[in-house]
């Protein structure tokens, strides 16, 4: 059973989250993907960051909503590295990527470039609101999505196939074995995030996951033999 290994935000266990220099380090390193988050910036540039404001990751302050591109490109996001927008990571790295969406207006953002530079097969779309998630299969025909869940209750395989998602990442820490049969038996995949010990491989392999998000590339090389 092929397994695969997702770079979080690169490999931010070891690099500046969602820069360039961890995205190119996390292909380097072999990772089957690479996981990243967008937001949109007030004159609506698809900006590569987690949070809703930039104060975590670089030395400004403010929601990114509330700043223009050029007033993030002034801001260092670690190590002297710039925020990037999606096509220059799309151009910095060849490798499949994982984009996560944080709501409809950054769905409808994403699915114009995945329309115009023919994305569907290497970009696979995410979210942890199911609307984000419909929104962007409405919008980009055939894309593959990820529903995403930190807490979940009992409907989580269904919310998963009412919005046409092929896959689930939850969190390995409160995954159980009778959500992963659910979903195995209704044809969903599931990716264990964040898996970053080597007790968390191991219970990912036991449940026979198809993926595991992590945040450091030793998990790629040991996950290949772990059982």
């Amino acid at each position: 059973m092929t397994f695969q290994t997702i770079g979080h935000r690169g490999v931010m266990g070891v690099e500046p989250e969602n820069t360039l220099r961890s995205f190119l380090h996390a292909e380097r390193a072999g990772m089957d993907a690479i996981e990243l988050d967008l937001h949109l910036t007030k004159d609506g540039a698809l900006a590569v960051m987690h949070d809703t404001d930039v104060d975590r990751t670089t030395d400004g302050t403010g929601a990114i909503a509330d700043h223009t591109l050029a007033g993030l490109r002034e801001l260092d996001a670690g190590r002297g590295e710039r925020v990037p927008v999606f096509e220059e990571v799309l151009d910095a790295v060849r490798s499949p990527l994982q984009a996560e969406i944080k709501d409809r207006a950054a769905a409808r953002a994403l699915a114009e470039v995945m329309l115009r530079r023919g994305l569907v097969e290497r970009v696979e779309v995410s979210s942890f609101h199911d609307e984000a998630v419909a929104e962007i299969a409405s919008l980009v025909p055939g894309v593959r999505t990820v529903l995403i869940a930190s807490r979940w209750g009992a409907d989580i395989v269904d919310r998963a196939g009412a919005v046409g998602a092929a896959r689930l990442a939850l969190n390995i820490r409160r995954l159980t074995l009778e959500v992963v049969e659910r979903a195995q038996a209704e044809g969903l995949g599931i990716i264990g995030w964040v898996v970053n010990t080597q007790d968390q491989l191991r219970l990912a392999r036991a449940f026979q996951l198809g993926a595991v998000t992590t945040d450091f590339p030793e998990i790629r090389r040991t996950g290949r033999f772990t059982a």
